[in-house]
């Protein structure tokens, strides 16, 4: 393969390399940044693929099937996104090579390589970081490190740029706004000031809101659904089940008042969910700035394991309702108190926070929308839209 950096074009291209947080997903694209108009965008996505370990047998993410599967999909997916850089004809350069009958023309050389260094699982890190690093070598261009949980915050405007300006005005967050990421390995409040100045306002204290939904669903979902359903995924088919005729069904109130919202909701099964942080001894963690998802988990596992056998169809779906709902309000609740507090601290109309970016995997399901449009309404909401080509 001949590469070259055309120097006659302004333009960065650069190669991206990404392994997700959950460790499971495999990721590589090529972007190309150039000005915005009115009518083209200011990035162009030449490639981009991504390949999702197969986990099923585990029922969950496995650190060393994930690890193979970076280490098998990686380099086919570089040697595909190294197919897609653009063609250079510009053999004047230095570092052109000049086509031939084999290869075709030469292609312009990225202008630096970018690599997620973490968060995230430690093997699967290093699998891309290596790759990046032998490709920045190899290119002598620049390695770029990339905070995982930044590189959520940003994405809308990410997503913005590769449109033009007459297509995308609404979709672009303007700073400041907050930033919620909800995945499987992360629950974190973010407060976005500026592409680099960046707060973390509250994050978990135990697992993940994805994490407690996967776990949920383990107990929750009957072995014939989770075998039925042809996905790996169990948030989604633990929404599924909840909600089989999609958004219509939510029916979902918010609570008027903090003492609602902290209170225990009656069930028809004589089982009640706690909201998180609700009933600590002092009291005192009812308002933290934190999340925790630990103890609904085990409210979840002690419910289905004490009916076991006895436990409906029915009361399967009233718990799998009830399990996203208490978390998906602790969410929520946070985002509420975060606004208050800085509304407090910003005086000026420009520090005013107007938008909401949801962003992981969470982010998806779609009863979290609904609770966070009824908790939310006065700010607007983007979600991290995935990118494809």
């Amino acid at each position: 393969m001949q590469l070259c950096k055309d120097s006659s074009q302004e333009t960065i291209i650069a190669l991206a390399d990404a392994q997700m947080a959950a460790a499971d997903d495999t990721s590589v694209a090529v972007l190309e940044t150039a000005d915005k108009t009115e009518v083209s965008p200011a990035a162009k996505l030449y490639f981009h693929e991504k390949i999702t370990a197969n986990n099923a047998e585990y029922r969950g993410v496995h650190p060393i099937v994930a690890l193979e599967s970076h280490n098998t999909q990686l380099a086919p997916l570089v040697a595909k996104a190294i197919e897609a850089l653009p063609s250079s004809f510009n053999t004047a350069s230095s570092n052109a090579v000049p086509p031939d009958a084999e290869s075709g023309p030469g292609k312009k050389r990225p202008d630096f390589v970018t690599v997620t260094r973490g968060p995230g699982l430690l093997p699967c890190l290093a699998s891309g970081l290596n790759t990046a690093k032998g490709l920045a070598v190899a290119w002598h261009v620049p390695l770029v490190g990339v905070n995982h949980m930044q590189a959520h915050a940003l994405t809308p405007r990410l997503v913005s740029a590769l449109k033009a300006c007459s297509q995308s005005r609404m979709r672009e967050p303007r700073f400041p706004f907050l930033t919620m990421l909800v995945s499987g390995g992360h629950t974190m409040l973010v407060h976005s000031k500026t592409l680099t100045n960046h707060a973390i306002l509250a994050s978990t204290t135990d697992i993940a809101i994805g994490d407690f939904i996967d776990k949920a669903a383990r107990f929750i979902l009957p072995d014939e659904v989770v075998q039925s359903s042809g996905d790996i995924m169990y948030g989604r088919i633990l929404e599924r089940f909840a909600f089989p005729d999609g958004p219509d069904e939510h029916k979902y109130t918010a609570p008027d008042t903090r003492a609602e919202e902290v209170s225990r909701k009656a069930s028809n099964w004589a089982w009640a969910l706690a909201a998180p942080l609700a009933e600590t001894r002092s009291g005192s963690k009812s308002k933290a700035m934190e999340f925790s998802f630990s103890g609904a988990g085990s409210a979840v596992k002690r419910i289905c394991q004490g009916r076991n056998e006895a436990m409906t169809l029915d009361e399967r779906v009233d718990l799998a309702r009830e399990a996203m709902r208490v978390g998906f309000e602790h969410v929520a609740s946070r985002i509420i108190m975060a606004l208050r507090r800085l509304d407090k601290i910003d005086t000026a109309d420009t520090e005013k926070i107007h938008t909401l970016v949801v962003s992981g995997g969470v982010a998806s399901n779609f009863f979290l929308k609904k609770v966070k449009s009824k908790d939310s309404a006065h700010t607007s909401t983007l979600g991290a839209s995935p990118i494809s080509d």
